[in-house]
C-alpha cells in the first residue's frame, strides 16, 4: 500500500489531518480585505506573490464563530475549482507520512465536523480526523444546497 501524507493542523482546538497532496503552501496573510456581501465563512481577500486569494475563515466554515485576524493569520492554500483559496487554522504542526489508508468515520464526530469528515487517521498514536478542504471552502451552506 502507498505511503500518504499528511498535513496537521489545529482547528477549532482540535489537531485533525488534511491530505497533503491538496496543500499548495503553507503561509502566513499580512493583512485580510473584508468583502461585503460574501457568504459569512469568507473572511475576506488577500494578496499573495502577486495573486489575490479568496480568504476562508476555518472557524465560520465549521460554524464555530469568527478567527481573531489581528496581524499575521496562518493559512494553508488550497486550488479548489481552478480558483486559490486560503484557509485560516490556528496552527499548522507538521506533515507525516502514514502506511495506511484512512477508514471510515463511524458515528457522529460534532457539530460542524461531520460535514467536512473524510475519515480517521491513525497518527503517532493518536486517532485525527481527515478533514476535506474543499468541504471547508464550500462552507456551511453548501449542504443546504
Amino acid at each position: 500500500m502507498a505511503d500518504h501524507l499528511l498535513l496537521i493542523v489545529r482547528l477549532a482546538g482540535r489537531r485533525v489531518a488534511l491530505p497533503a497532496a491538496e496543500v499548495e503552501g503553507v503561509v502566513e496573510l499580512d493583512g485580510i480585505t473584508p468583502t461585503p456581501k460574501a457568504a459569512a465563512h469568507v473572511a475576506g481577500l488577500s494578496a499573495l506573490r502577486s495573486r489575490v486569494l479568496t480568504v476562508i475563515d476555518g472557524l465560520a466554515a465549521l460554524e464555530f464563530g469568527r478567527s481573531p485576524v489581528d496581524g499575521l493569520a496562518e493559512a494553508i492554500v488550497v486550488i479548489s475549482g481552478g480558483h486559490p483559496y486560503a484557509l485560516l487554522v490556528e496552527a499548522v504542526e507538521d506533515v507525516v507520512e502514514i502506511n495506511r489508508a484512512a477508514t471510515p468515520v463511524r458515528g457522529r464526530v460534532g457539530a460542524g465536523w461531520d460535514r467536512v469528515a473524510a475519515g480517521m487517521v491513525e497518527v503517532e498514536g493518536s486517532l485525527l480526523l481527515l478533514v476535506d478542504p474543499h468541504l471547508l471552502i464550500a462552507g456551511p451552506t453548501a449542504q443546504a444546497a
